[in-house]
């Protein structure tokens, strides 16, 4: 059986969606998948074991210069790979108009379908054009997790009920030896209101350093670089991590003692490697996004934000269940 994913982007959407290739794989073991996502997040996919063929579709760059020589031949290239394979099932895991787009010009072998969500779940954008094109529709729960939502819509669309076993997707690549002392610190995020504020970072990294270990800033851009920076001056033995590319940046993840971070996309990849680790959440969206299913990993939600104390008392919870 062919399977064809199509998640485009985020980089936490695209996390939230590995499980639900692991569990595909499980319940059927002949089944092959590919994927269609954007070349940014196509070093994650390709970290699954469950993907056999990644198919890159960089519509940003498109949209930027649509009549441009070098767009029109990654077009041309593009849609001849989307072609290649004949797909017993096109799961549309976006639920927008670019998704539902690449889906109806997948190609179906005989019997096969396009499927889709129904309608919208709570916190996660929809748009009408993913039901024109399925063949069939499936009605999910409105209030219902990230990862949840991607597991139940392959189960239901392939015919099984979702394992009770959990695989996050990135484990097997976790490193097994001795970890380094350190604690990777993801302070950025996307949205202003997400962020833990700096004086709170300082205090929990003091007495991460009482215990021996070495807080290690990310950065994804300027801003991010900067307030990393104005961290490490406060902070005797932290470092400000290089602007990985993402390979390195799970690569280093893998090897390290555990995860403190907001809500961001390397946030997500902690969970998927089964890291030890203690999300920030200054509003209740934890339900739809935060780590539900191991000891090692907890969430921290609190208006306007967690206090050191909340945050401080998770990791020390995480760091026990992980011995």
């Amino acid at each position: 059986m062919r399977v064809l994913f199509i998640k485009l982007s985020s980089l936490g959407d695209v996390v939230h969606t590995l499980p639900a290739a692991m569990d595909v794989v499980r319940a059927c073991p002949s089944a092959q998948i590919d994927w269609v996502v954007e070349p940014a997040f196509a070093p994650l996919v390709s970290a699954c074991p469950a993907v056999q063929r990644i198919i890159d579709m960089d519509l940003r760059r498109w949209r930027c210069r649509p009549c441009a020589a070098q767009t029109r031949a990654a077009w041309r290239d593009f849609k001849s790979q989307l072609k290649a394979q004949a797909y017993d099932a096109v799961i549309d895991l976006q639920g927008l108009t670019k998704s539902a787009w690449v889906s109806r010009m997948a190609r179906l072998a005989p019997g096969g379908q396009r499927i889709a969500m129904a309608c919208g779940t709570e916190g996660s954008s929809y748009e009408a054009p993913t039901r024109w094109v399925a063949d069939r529709l499936i009605e999910l729960p409105w209030h219902i997790h990230a990862v949840d939502r991607g597991r139940e819509l392959c189960a239901r669309a392939l015919g099984y009920s979702v394992p009770a076993q959990f695989q996050p997707g990135l484990a097997h690549a976790a490193h097994s030896g001795r970890r380094q002392a350190q604690v990777v610190c993801v302070h950025g995020t996307s949205r202003a209101d997400k962020l833990w504020p700096e004086s709170q970072w300082v205090e929990l990294c003091r007495r991460l350093s009482d215990q021996g270990l070495s807080p290690l800033f990310v950065h994804g851009n300027d801003d991010e670089l900067e307030r990393a920076q104005r961290l490490q001056a406060q902070l005797t033995g932290s470092q400000v991590a290089p602007r990985w590319a993402l390979p390195e940046l799970i690569r280093q993840m893998a090897n390290s003692f555990g995860v403190i971070g907001v809500d961001s996309g390397p946030s997500h990849i902690a969970v998927a490697l089964g890291l030890p680790h203690v999300q920030i959440y200054n509003f209740d969206t934890a339900w739809r996004s935060g780590p539900q299913h191991a000891p090692q990993q907890i969430s921290v939600v609190s208006t306007p934000y967690p206090s050191v104390d909340q945050v401080f008392q998770s990791w020390q919870k995480v760091r026990s269940a992980a011995r």
